[in-house]
């Protein structure tokens, strides 16, 4: 009884739950929370985040970051209209960007050397606005939350069993629960990203296959990756296929676009 509770819980949450489309894919999905929401917490975590981060107040870093972040928050069109972007540039050794709910933007210093240019810089920052696009974060709590419920019920329909076969069996189910859905949930929205900032960067007027030079050099940068089925992240060269089978979408928008930047260095 508490497993069916559980699931007829979980029904009420999913069809509860706000229903979006994806402006770029026409795909509709639903969310936990609204776009106000969204950006509460967005504009919550980023404010923490710089208030324990040295940030750059000026400089050649912040005048490529800004004004990449610029062309792309144009490119976005209608779906990036209601967004309040800022944009920060992080100084730390982390190869790393973010965009929050919102459009709260930062890049690490980091990741420069891999992008090289304004192109593959545009293919990072165009991916993580594309996360904040598609609300991939309200998606992430709803699919988690309707996880718990299940494993909640689970847990409270064999509280009669032995106490070591319940462990093993809540285990299994949590592994399960992981493996087969919250990481596999996470690696398709970030196939999803990737598509989704090829198109921007392109309408941008850079040059798509830029992305796939990025993440080759990323993946001859060494550091080991986990299996590709225990992270949140396709591996580096699933990442590439993915890009090059959409490179042909993306290269409609080039032809199509702003005027293209050259691939020059920083």
């Amino acid at each position: 009884m508490p497993l069916i509770l559980a699931a007829l819980f979980g029904l009420f949450q999913y069809f509860g739950a706000n229903k979006v489309t994806n402006p770029e894919t026409g795909k509709t999905v639903r969310v936990a929370l609204t776009s106000d929401q969204e950006e509460a917490l967005g504009l919550q975590s980023y404010q923490e985040i710089l208030s324990q981060s040295e940030t750059l107040q000026s400089g050649p870093e912040v005048d490529l970051v800004v004004g990449v972040a610029k062309k792309l928050a144009a490119a976005t069109g209608d779906a990036g209209g209601s967004f309040n972007w800022q944009v920060s540039v992080i100084r730390s050794d982390q190869a790393n960007a973010f965009c929050l709910p919102g459009g709260k933007i930062a890049v690490y210093t980091g990741i420069l050397p891999y992008t090289q240019n304004e192109a593959g810089l545009a293919a990072v920052m165009g991916h993580e606005m594309a996360h904040a696009i598609a609300r991939h974060a309200s998606q992430r709590i709803l699919r988690s939350s309707l996880t718990q419920t299940m494993m909640m019920g689970a847990a409270l329909s064999t509280g009669n069993m032995d106490p070591r076969d319940r462990q093993m069996l809540m285990g299994l189910l949590g592994a399960g629960a992981q493996f087969g859905i919250i990481l596999p949930f996470s690696r398709d929205h970030e196939t999803e990203a990737d598509q989704m900032g090829l198109i921007y960067m392109a309408r941008a007027g850079y040059d798509p296959r830029e992305a796939i030079a990025f993440w080759q050099r990323m993946s001859q940068s060494g550091g080991n990756q986990p299996p590709e089925f225990a992270s949140t992240h396709p591996s580096h060269g699933t990442r590439v296929r993915n890009l090059e089978a959409f490179i042909p979408r993306a290269m409609q928008e080039f032809g199509k676009g702003a005027p293209s930047v050259a691939s020059a260095g920083n």
